[in-house]
């Protein structure tokens, strides 16, 4: 007689991205005796790509991964929806505010600085899976069920409509984003995403049918309409907050997209908001 036996709990999957893995060989020694099971990567583009495929629960980051680092890693995990919410922990030999802080608004939700104690790592990824677990607990359970969106396929190599162009598409526009009155030069751009000019340049024209200088320009003015309408900026501090060098300039661009000028749309926004008021 065969008795059924119910599978064994999946056991926490940890992803380790870092070109120096002998001298993690205490932490790596220290998490397999926890139980957790450990995915290793030397590369930041390796990382991701085992980040999409594999499901993994934590990934743990080292910033100095060569011509493509951590950053971009990071941002391409935040950027990709199956990955999102995986939380990631940066280990890096440098303490400089600086850095940690590009680590923080990369994504990441900690950063532990080499050479570090064993115990203080374990400590910390078993406060952020706790943590990852507590949210997904709150969500509702619909939204749970819900099918995952479908994923556009992609064969690792880039081709056109890949998903991993869309990621980095996705990962560049939220650098834009993020501040509009610095965005980086192309060269600089393509480099935190992990990629070169010429094919961010491709990914934007094949998938969002403009360049990236005509993304810019017109998130620029779109995000300058919704101040003159919502707040009480000057036009020439507009202006500024948006990224154009003076406020002619500024006015000129608005005006042939547009169609008004910065004023005027301005103006006609407070006449539509008067009877509400």
């Amino acid at each position: 007689m065969s008795y059924w036996s119910p599978p064994e709990p999946r056991r926490v999957h940890l992803l380790v991205v870092d070109e120096g893995v002998d001298e993690l060989k205490p932490l790596l020694e220290t998490l397999r005796g926890a139980g957790y099971r450990i995915t290793l990567a030397f590369a930041a583009m390796e990382g991701y790509r085992r980040a999409t495929t594999l499901q993994m629960d934590l990934v743990l980051l080292d910033v100095g991964l060569g011509s493509t680092d951590g950053f971009a890693a990071c941002r391409l995990l935040k950027a990709d929806p199956a990955t999102a919410d995986i939380p990631v922990i940066f280990l890096t030999s440098s303490a400089s505010l600086e850095e940690r802080l590009t680590g923080l608004r990369a994504g990441a939700v900690d950063y532990i600085v080499k050479p570090f104690d064993p115990a203080e790592v374990m400590a910390r990824v078993e406060i952020h899976l706790a943590l990852a677990e507590s949210r997904r607990s709150r969500i509702a359970p619909s939204t749970k069920s819900a099918s995952p969106p479908d994923r556009p396929a992609t064969n690792g190599d880039g081709a056109p409509g890949s998903g991993t162009d869309r990621m980095l598409m996705q990962a560049a526009e939220r650098l834009i984003l993020a501040d509009l009155s610095h965005v980086l030069p192309l060269r600089e751009l393509a480099a935190r995403v992990g990629t070169h000019e010429k094919r961010l340049s491709r990914v934007f024209k094949e998938l969002a049918n403009r360049t990236v200088f005509e993304f810019v320009r017109e998130a620029r003015l779109h995000e300058a309409h919704r101040l003159l309408l919502e707040s009480a900026m000057r036009i020439e501090e507009i202006a500024a907050a948006v990224g154009f060098s003076s406020a002619a300039n500024f006015a000129t661009a608005f005006r042939e997209y547009f169609n008004c000028t910065p004023s005027a749309c301005r103006q006609a926004g407070v006449g539509r908001r008067a009877p509400d008021t």
